[in-house]
């Protein structure tokens, strides 16, 4: 797939502070400047929803992940998978996200906030009363509103992306564990109640 709008050119101090940080100017950016409000803006609210603090930082990826693998979205998995390396989070994990319903490595509450992931970003959104009550109990109240919203911005970030033709920029080949594929029967299962799985 190309991209469906072709990049724009960043400003030079912009383009060389991304290249600093990651190594690359992220091409979402690139093609969003041909509207740099829109392009700032959401960099601005990101930087916002990355300083949330309520829900735990590895749940928050390995559901970011999770939808980035069901909406197709290779460009957020890849760099989720880099960002996971770089805040230290438990890589032989995150690894498994795109298949994790055949994964053994989930704790019964990480693989309830992938079904939460999934069941969000169905369309339409599959969410159960059960699910939610076991992770408002497990969480709290804050966390989960946290988590919900960014479900929420991430399910905008990649099929965004998608939409634009913006594919995997190869960040996360700087990772020691390479990321599993998705497998072709990894499809999302019925929601039947927390820790439903697949067989």
């Amino acid at each position: 797939m190309a991209l469906r709008v072709p990049k724009a050119e960043l400003p030079a101090e912009l383009a060389e502070s991304m290249t600093k940080q990651l190594g690359a100017v992220p091409e979402p950016v690139e093609v969003t400047w041909h509207s740099p409000e829109v392009a700032m803006d959401n960099l601005e609210f990101g930087a916002k929803v990355g300083k949330w603090a309520a829900a735990d930082e590895s749940l928050k990826s390995f559901a970011h992940m999770a939808v980035a693998a069901q909406v197709g979205c290779s460009w957020c998995l890849d760099t989720g998978y880099f960002q996971a390396q770089n805040q230290n989070l438990d890589l032989a994990k995150a690894s498994q996200v795109p298949r994790w319903r055949e994964s053994e490595v989930f704790t019964p509450l990480e693989r309830e906030v992938l079904e939460y992931a999934e069941a969000m970003t169905s369309t339409p959104p599959t969410v159960t009363d059960e699910l939610s009550a076991s992770l408002l109990d497990r969480l709290g109240s804050a966390a989960l509103i946290e988590l919900t919203a960014f479900i929420a911005f991430v399910n905008l970030a990649t099929r965004n992306n998608t939409a634009l033709g913006i594919q995997s920029q190869g960040f996360s080949a700087a990772c020691e564990v390479p990321l599993a594929a998705r497998s072709e029967n990894s499809g999302v299962a019925p929601t039947a109640g927390p820790g439903t799985r697949s067989s």
